[in-house]
């Protein structure tokens, strides 16, 4: 018999003597799942709660970029980036995680009222689920409507059909949703646009120095970058960025559900 065989052997020996100190109790309990009692709604119910759980979650990514202000902050900190000169500095992880720390301050709120409108009573039993669905949209039907340029909203509500509306309240998620996210994209578009001129005065100051010196073989990009992370920490550049994005979302009033 050779080592690896009698290790094996002695392994199963253990194993099974390991078995014998176990308590008989042990082998005689049974697994039992619990969905609540009667009071706290129907087997049903949970069941439907724990897949629109699950559903929430694995949609929170994009909810996250369609119904929020993230993707405002993340496109303006890209066009900081761009427009400084810089490849991967701050990294992409960096960028993400401030736009998502950004975000959540921008939309507590918003957060904070969808909870207690929605999801706490849904656990409480005290409302359904539709109801509840309803109860937790509101909040971000209010901050994208207050946001959204009119423009878009009635193009997309023009290209559903189902419009005109009589109100804002009438307007559908699927027509709000991309209506909002272009009005975002132009928005930071539009921040883009005033955060490049800075940066752009440097190259063409630099670009025309160089020229002026005979030195046109040297990329100017190469020279002005040290003087644009001068200038962009001189003037506090990530205050004035950040101060700025979160000031440009305007408070929405969120009044609790009746």
């Amino acid at each position: 018999m050779t080592v690896a065989a009698r290790l094996k052997t002695a392994a199963l020996f253990l194993f099974c003597g390991a078995l014998l100190f176990v308590p008989h109790g042990a082998w005689a309990q049974a697994l039992t799942l619990d969905l609540g009692g009667e009071n706290e709604g129907t087997v049903s119910g949970r069941v439907i709660q724990m897949l629109a759980l699950l559903t929430v979650l694995s949609l929170a990514p994009s909810i996250m970029i369609m119904m929020t202000a993230f993707t405002r902050i993340v496109v303006v900190l890209s066009f900081l980036r761009t427009a400084m000169g810089v490849q991967q500095t701050p990294p992409n992880t960096v960028i993400i995680s401030l736009a998502l720390f950004l975000t959540f301050f921008v939309m507590s709120p918003t957060l904070k009222a969808a909870y207690e409108n929605g999801v706490q009573p849904l656990v409480a039993g005290e409302i359904e689920e539709v109801e509840a669905f309803d109860r937790t949209i509101a909040p971000f039907r209010a901050f994208m409507l207050s946001h959204v340029r009119e423009n878009d909203l009635t193009l997309f509500s023009d290209m559903s059909g189902e419009g005109p509306f009589a109100s804002a309240q009438e307007v559908p998620l699927h027509v709000i949703v991309p209506a909002f996210m272009i009005s975002e994209l132009r928005r930071a578009f539009e921040i883009g646009f005033m955060i490049f001129l800075p940066f752009v005065i440097i190259d063409m100051v630099t670009a025309s120095i160089l020229m002026s010196m005979g030195m046109m073989m040297l990329p100017p990009v190469m020279i002005s970058l040290p003087f644009k992370i001068v200038f962009f920490v001189l003037v506090d550049g990530w205050y004035l960025i950040c101060g700025s994005l979160i000031q440009s979302f305007n408070a929405v009033p969120l009044s609790p559900a009746g």
